[in-house]
């Protein structure tokens, strides 16, 4: 017996059921480098686009339940520093446990192609060193429509939004904390057998149950900046005396 689309609520007891009523509809886990489309194959990918903290809570219910997954991470956002040393941590021990880690590449900070090319080049290198492993696959972040389907590597890499991935298989995401195009279980992929990609993003998923979407922002909001008057205390003596 599988579970309706009723019981996969937006927590991460919701995911769980989520994953494994794929998994109990004959999906296997595949990576990117090595998914099918004529099979019934599953990718599950992830962009980290609020908090890395959120994402490696997410990675380590996915761990514990034996299941691995791609990780898109921003190396420039206001959102989060990447290289700080507990950020950092987080992505080695994704990293570790047998995640993939790739590049959440944010196109609209470069001039033309010339410029995303070289940058992305740049980006990759520079996750490589924060993970400790190879930077195979690309994201990109809010993408242009005419990067959807584009079958062009960039910097030499794959990229999520190429029609192997988006047009030859299925695809599904959680765009703004809802399934607006369907739930996965009901998505014609599903029915004819096919690859399934499955887009989450942890800050829908990772927290109590009966929150909204901007209810969900919000507490990322509230998060940082207990951790940035955490940082103050520790290295600023004036913010330290003041908290007390």
């Amino acid at each position: 017996m599988t579970a309706p689309a009723a019981q996969t609520p937006f927590t991460l007891a919701g995911y769980r059921t989520l994953v494994a009523g794929l998994l109990a509809r004959g999906y296997s886990l595949r990576s990117f480098l090595a998914v099918e489309a004529a099979e019934r194959h599953l990718l599950l990918r992830h962009d980290v686009d609020q908090s890395i903290t959120i994402a490696r809570t997410m990675a380590d219910l996915e761990t514990a339940n034996g299941w691995y997954s791609t990780w898109f991470i921003l190396l420039r956002t206001e959102m989060y520093n990447p290289f700080s040393r507990a950020n950092a941590a987080h992505l080695r021990t994704m990293a570790g446990n047998g995640h993939e880690i790739g590049l959440h590449l944010d196109t609209t900070l470069y001039a033309d192609d010339v410029q995303i090319e070289a940058g992305a080049a740049i980006e990759c290198r520079m996750l490589e060193d924060i993970v400790g492993a190879p930077v195979r696959l690309i994201s990109f972040h809010r993408p242009a429509p005419d990067r959807l389907g584009d079958d062009a590597r960039v910097a030499g890499r794959l990229h999520a939004y190429m029609s192997r991935f988006t047009k030859d298989i299925g695809y599904c995401s959680d765009s703004r904390g809802e399934w607006r195009h369907g739930h996965p279980f009901d998505h014609p992929a599903i029915a004819q057998g096919r690859a399934l990609q499955l887009l989450t993003h942890a800050v829908w998923w990772v927290g109590p149950e009966g929150r909204d979407a901007r209810a969900r922002l919000a507490d990322v909001l509230t998060a940082k900046a207990a951790e940035l008057d955490a940082e103050l205390a520790a290295n600023n003596v004036v913010w330290a005396k003041g908290a007390g």
